[in-house]
């Protein structure tokens, strides 16, 4: 049997906290049937989608880049760290996998075969399961960092450029885990 991990990440858009990526593998009897595109499902529903990919998956990881390490490596750089980091967890605890899925088009470079694929998270369950699970974990961070930051709202926006967040930028200034390697307008 083809052992085939995807690998998806979160906040790559975001301008405040870090980026998160997860590795997935899915057994041939995993219900793909709940599995869809992370942005499109409810945040109720990601949740109880994701206790099932976790449930029922062979196996999954996420791995982390700061919002520091961003900016010291670039977001690209940091989300194949991060990526890389997830897949290297994986498969310390799985052991050997054949084929890793990327969403997106440029993946890391691993130590197995590594295909990206251009909007994989609407094509391949593998990134659909692994791109529930890195949402799912960057929000929650957000939503623990926000009593931290309380001017910034992050339990609302999870540190992406919403109208609200970059008002909560120019009232207050950076917050402390605030990018500063992007160009807030």
């Amino acid at each position: 049997m083809l052992i085939t991990c995807g690998i998806d990440e979160a906040g790559r858009g975001s301008i405040a906290g870090g980026v998160c990526a997860a590795a997935v593998i899915l057994p041939p009897d995993f219900p793909f049937e709940i599995l869809g595109d992370s942005k499109a499902i409810s945040q109720k529903k990601r949740q109880y989608i994701e206790e099932i990919i976790k449930e029922k998956s062979l196996g999954w990881a996420v791995g982390w880049a700061t919002h520091k390490e961003i900016d010291e490596l670039n977001i690209l750089n940091a989300t194949l760290k991060a990526m890389k980091e997830a897949y290297l967890k994986l498969k310390k605890g799985f052991g050997n996998i054949d084929l890793v899925l990327v969403d997106g088009n440029i993946g890391p470079k691993l130590d197995t075969d590594v295909k990206t694929v251009i909007k994989g998270d609407t094509k391949v369950y593998e990134i659909m399961a692994a791109s529930i699970i890195a949402k799912n974990s960057r929000d929650r961070l957000m939503v623990a960092l926000s009593p931290f930051f309380p001017e910034y709202g992050y339990e609302k926006h999870k540190g992406y450029p919403t109208k609200e967040h970059l008002e909560y930028c120019r009232l207050n200034g950076l917050s402390p885990i605030a990018r500063h390697s992007f160009k807030i307008r």
